[in-house]
């Protein structure tokens, strides 16, 4: 029950899930309907699919129905009048834009604008009537709190609409980078065409990995044909391919093959009957409508962030009112009416929001994407990107991933004797007579007939080697061999070989057997009509000799002649295969058997178990070694990953000792000594991890680098106790000769310990299982469509080298998304937020206009944060240990630590004290401004009007404002590093270049300018320019946050080990300093008086952490410290 409970709750979450619900309807509903008599136009998906009646006429039928031939397929003639119909191509559904427009108008921080304006609007009218006269001013405050509401909104909605449709257009235009091609027979030739240019009743070729591209009714199967049909119905269970139908309802017949899934095993061929939007998938996707939407890890964090500061933003909303009823209400009667304390409170609200840092997170996605875009890696979801930064454990596949998948045959060998490809000619023209090679004969026959691959007709006038070719690495490389091979002394040809041959039967390769079987006949031409001579037929297979050797009775000779496979021989045999191995070559057996009795009319299912029975008493023709370099990236790739504190593992189908020699070409080993499975024994037998948390299994610094090699038999005996050892103590392992269920074993094991998040790269149908249970799954473009459909990355040029830039991305999204976190707080929302309650709670005009408090919020902040947006990495971003995705959140306390004691602890009294310094030098001392309350509104107070009074709060406003705008420059400064020295990483010259920096600071200071002196700004919002003396101490706090800073980045990198204590203890030494330089430039004492109880609340919290920090460190701390 629990199991299927947990089923349940995957599927809810699995990607194309109403897909999946419709298919189900859909075959109810259509096991209901009566089969018509002919098709009929309807509106209900159910009525067309219960038409559909291709399954249940018989194979001739179907090619007479849709007047194609077996073996012509299509003239060109048909394909021009059918292509009319239109493109195989599915319309996506349509977009719900209004939907998209609420996400706009509401998303982020805007609904809590929207809540502001509309409380507004009540505290104006009925809230605030009559506007009598002594109530104008308050109706004209409210009418501008409004109208800095609806700014918010308008500016935020624009920006939001703005980035999707960015980002949209840059994801498709990855999208189309990828081409989706089919093979299809026209004219009697296979072709490779787009799958968007199939028609009706084209003939598509279809073998293993290969995504269907058009509903199709299967004419020819082979006999282990399986699709993975997970995208319709949810069931990750392989469904067996036929040619008959076995139900009447289409959608769970096995006769036919649906668009969009994926044949995971053999090979048949199909006749389209349907495409485009009239497929099966067609009609469910229009039926399914817009795809659920589901957030995604980054979106989680930043949901998580908005909720806490939304929820601390109403709190305070709330103690405000809450203030104004039970204090000031009372005790300072005529302060505030319910209109003024309904706006105080919202400013409460909307002071400690930051506006812009949504905005901020989304163009900052959007940035990595187009960056990725350039590097032609698809990235299906942009959160993706970040979720690589984490990675631990990199699981690569082999052949097309570590290496080139360009295979080539280099070695072939026999009982007595072995040479290379490229010397064949000439030992056979140094031979005394070429019958001393007549063994070549018969491993071109069996290389060239027991063969998967097929060479695309198209190309046929190219020479072999330039020629394309659909088919898996192996099979082309032998194909490629045999087609060029031509010895005319020997009969060996390929042309003719292929025409006095036919191929009777056929089991692919698969990963569970690693051997392919054809039963192959010759045949005779008499007088233009091929006719089956009364000879035997033969079995041919080739696969891993390991499987093969054991089977074969005798061997072949470099002569041709047949001796019997004796212990010496095996022995021989075993040796060459190892040394080859050793060199990185892939080795292959050819065998071959004659089948003297063959019968006729079995049926595919016979066929196989009769082969199956006949897997004895072989004879090995010989041995050929096939060459697949590693790609030229990829050992300085996989330096680079190595660095950055993921252990790169290696999982493969291949030999051990060819997989272990590959791994060390390309840096994955680097030992000379390699552990075995045994060395893994004896340590699980001390079980001295067995007190260890799960999450604490992994190799510490101090542990040596050990390698090791598993074989998937290996793994397969692996006990708990063993993996503790694998996972915990190895930093090089290469897993050979494994199965697709073996690798997801693989990958689960690791995920389960050390807290990794684990990677998979893969290019086969074998690597989807282990793609689809990484955390993050990465594929070749030109790998099988099943591999590029469970992989969340796809790298379009295979270039290997893009994964350890995807990494650093990851890497650098999240930390520039936590410096822009940590650059908007502590001004834009903390200053704010202290301007507010100083005018809330103690009773001081507001020294921060409700227009001021949003211009800076969404124009100045956000015009500085983009710059670092465009932040280039660290230069230790690469050596950095893997974020931990589990316990590492982009906030965290140490974040608002640095937010709210540190950075914005310096920047509030900073700003607060230019308001003080203005209202002294016009007589007013501190307090005559704090504590007010409604003692201002008595005029004439101290001797001034209101409108004097007014003037005066209106210039201490903006004064607060510029004061905040170039202070940022000092906090983007500082937090534009974590831990090196502006002086090694100015944003000017040098390897951290960054002109946007100065280009944001000019606009930021161009944005304040026009807010101060423009005219129409000044009559709505009553800005004024201001005294030009405050133009200057700004810069000077803004340097001396980034000196503090520097500070802390000096002991941080002196002492890493103790970063996190000194960074109070610096906290704790400089704000007394700070206090001290503030009064001695004659600043106002009960400002200094109120900053040292604050300071003195700071010292008793955190006096632990500052003795603990001194007895960490040594006595060179105390000379800092004085």
């Amino acid at each position: 029950m629990r199991d299927s409970s947990r089923k349940s709750s995957e599927q809810e979450k699995a990607p194309g899930y109403g897909i999946q619900i419709g298919y189900r309807t859909l075959s109810i509903r259509v096991e209901e309907k009566d089969l018509p008599s002919k098709a009929k136009q309807s509106a209900d998906p159910a009525d067309a699919i219960a038409s559909i009646d291709v399954h249940l006429i018989s194979t001739d039928e179907v090619y007479t129905r849709y007047s194609c031939h077996p073996t012509v397929g299509l003239e060109e003639a048909a394909v021009q009048r059918r292509s009319k119909d239109g493109k195989n191509v599915i319309s996506p559904p349509p977009t719900q834009h209004w939907k998209k427009i609420l996400n706009y108008i509401f998303g982020g921080f805007n609904f809590l604008m929207w809540i502001a304006f509309i409380v507004t609007l009540l505290s104006y009218k009925p809230l605030g009537s009559p506007p009598a006269a002594v109530n104008l001013g308050v109706a004209v405050l409210l009418v501008r709190l409004g109208l800095c509401h609806m700014l918010v909104i308008i500016i935020s909605a624009t920006f939001y609409a703005f980035v999707d449709w960015n980002a949209s257009r840059i994801m498709k235009s990855i999208k189309s980078l990828i081409a989706h091609e089919a093979a299809v027979i026209r004219d009697g030739k296979q072709q490779l065409i787009p799958a968007t240019d199939i028609v009706v009743g084209d003939i598509v070729v279809l073998s293993t990995g290969d995504r269907i591209p058009a509903d199709l009714r299967i004419v020819a199967a082979s006999s282990d044909l399986r699709f993975d049909r997970s995208l319709l119905t949810g069931e990750s269970d392989m469904v067996p391919g036929s040619l008959d139908a076995t139900s009447d309802n289409a959608l769970e017949t096995r006769n036919l093959a649906l668009t969009s899934t994926f044949v995971t095993q053999g090979t048949c061929n199909g006749i389209v009957f349907a495409t485009g939007d009239r497929t099966i998938m067609g009609r469910l996707v229009k039926m399914s409508g817009e795809t659920k939407f589901k957030l995604t890890t980054i979106q989680k964090e930043i949901w998580f962030f908005t909720k806490v500061i939304s929820s601390v933003a109403f709190s305070m909303f709330g103690i405000s009112l809450l203030l104004f009823g039970v204090w000031l209400r009372t005790t300072y009667v005529g302060y505030e009416t319910i209109s003024v304390a309904i706006m105080n409170s919202i400013g409460c609200l909307t002071a400690f929001v930051p506006q812009g840092l949504p905005l901020c997170v989304a163009l900052s996605l959007t940035i990595i994407a187009r960056r990725m875009s350039k590097r032609h890696v698809l990235v299906k979801n942009l959160a993706t990107i970040e979720t690589l930064g984490c990675m631990s454990v990199l699981c690569s596949d082999k052949t097309g991933t570590l290496t080139a998948g360009k295979m080539a045959v280099e070695s072939i060998a026999f009982l007595d004797s072995h040479l290379l490809v490229s010397e064949i000619d000439e030992k056979i023209s140094e031979a005394p007579e070429p019958g001393f090679f007549a063994g070549l004969s018969a491993l071109h026959h069996t290389a060239r007939l027991c063969n998967g691959a097929k060479f695309d007709s198209a190309t046929d006038n190219l020479p072999v080697h330039e020629r394309n070719v659909k088919g898996d690495p192996t099979d082309t490389a032998l194909l490629r061999f045999s087609e060029a091979l031509s010895i005319p002394a020997l009969d060996i040809d390929a042309p003719a070989l292929l025409s006095s041959w036919i191929k009777l039967f056929e089991i692919p390769f698969n990963s569970k057997n690693k051997w392919m079987l054809s039963v192959v006949q010759e045949t005779k031409t008499t007088e233009g009509d091929i006719t089956e001579r009364n000879s035997s037929a033969w079995i041919l297979v080739k696969g891993a000799p390991d499987m093969l050797v054991k089977s074969c009775s005798t061997v072949m000779r470099s002569d041709g002649a047949i001796v019997p496979f004796d212990e010496a021989s095996r022995q021989h045999m075993s040796d060459l295969q190892s040394n080859w191995s050793s060199e990185g070559q892939r080795v292959l057996a050819l065998c071959r058997k004659p089948l003297d009795v063959l019968k006729p009319n079995l049926s595919p299912n016979e066929m196989e178990e009769l082969m199956y029975s006949e897997i004895c008493n072989l004879t090995l023709v010989g041995l050929v070694g096939i060459r697949d370099p590693p790609r030229p990236d990829v050992p300085s790739s996989v330096d680079i990953i190595r660095r950055a504190g993921v252990r790169v593992f290696m999982v493969t189908g291949d030999f051990k000792l060819t997989a272990v020699a590959i791994a060390r070409q390309v840096g994955i080993i680097t030992q000379h000594s390699v552990d075995t499975i045994d060395d893994v024994k004896a340590a699980a037998s001390e079980k001295h991890l067995t007190d260890k948390a799960l999450s604490a299994i992994k190799p510490s610094e101090d542990d040596p680098i050990r390698a090791l090699v598993l074989t998937g038999e290996d793994v397969s005996t692996l006990t708990p106790f063993d993996w503790h050892i694998v996972v915990g103590q190895y930093t090089e392992i290469v897993f050979a000769r494994t199965t697709p269920d073996q690798k997801m074993k693989i990958v689960e094991e690791i995920k389960a310990r050390g807290d990794n998040t684990v990677a998979v790269t893969g290019d086969g149908v074998n690597d989807a299982p282990a793609l689809k249970a990484a955390d993050i799954g990465v594929a070749m473009g030109s790998g099988s469509d099943v591999a590029k459909e469970a992989a969340a990355l796809i790298l379009l040029n295979n270039d290997f080298a893009s994964i350890p830039v995807a990494i650093e991305m990851g890497r650098l999204v999240f930390d520039n998304l936590k410096k822009v976190t940590l650059y908007l707080m502590p001004v834009g929302s903390y200053t704010e937020f202290m301007a507010v309650v100083s005018n809330v709670v103690f009773g001081m005009q507001i020294p921060l206009s409700s227009y001021l408090q949003v211009c800076f919020s969404i124009t100045n902040d956000v015009v500085m944060s983009i710059s670092l947006m465009y932040e280039k990495a660290e230069a230790d971003l690469m050596m950095r240990k893997p974020r931990n995705a589990r316990t590492d959140r982009l906030t965290d306390w140490k974040l608002f630590f640095q937010i709210y004691l540190f950075l914005g602890l310096m920047a509030w009294p900073c700003a607060m004290s230019m308001w003080f310094v203005y209202m002294d030098q016009q007589g007013l001392g501190f307090t005559d401004v704090f504590f007010a309350y409604n003692k201002w509104n008595n005029t004439p107070y101290h001797g001034y009007s209101s409108d004097q009074l007014a003037q005066f709060v209106n210039v201490g406003q903006c004064i607060y404002y510029v004061t905040m705008v170039f202070m940022q420059y000092g906090n983007l400064l500082a937090i534009r590093n974590r831990r090196v020295s502006l002086l090694q990483s100015n944003p000017l010259w040098g390897p951290r270049k960054n002109l946007a920096v100065p280009i944001g600071m000019v606009a930021t200071a161009l944005i304040a300018v026009i807010n101060l002196y423009g005219p129409g700004l000044q009559r709505v919002f009553l800005t004024t320019p201001i005294p030009g003396m405050f133009w200057g101490p700004p810069f000077a706090f803004g340097l001396a946050i980034l000196c503090v800073d520097e500070i802390r980045k000096l002991i941080v990198r002196t002492y890493p080990k103790a970063s996190a204590k000194l960074f109070q203890v610096v906290l704790l030494i400089l704000m007394p300093q700070i206090t001290v330089v503030c009064c001695q430039n004659g600043l106002v004492k009960p400002l200094v008086s109120l900053w040292s109880i604050i300071m003195l609340f700071v010292c008793w919290f955190s006096r632990s952490a500052f003795l603990s920090a001194l007895s960490d460190t040594n006595t060179h701390l105390f000379t800092i410290v004085i």
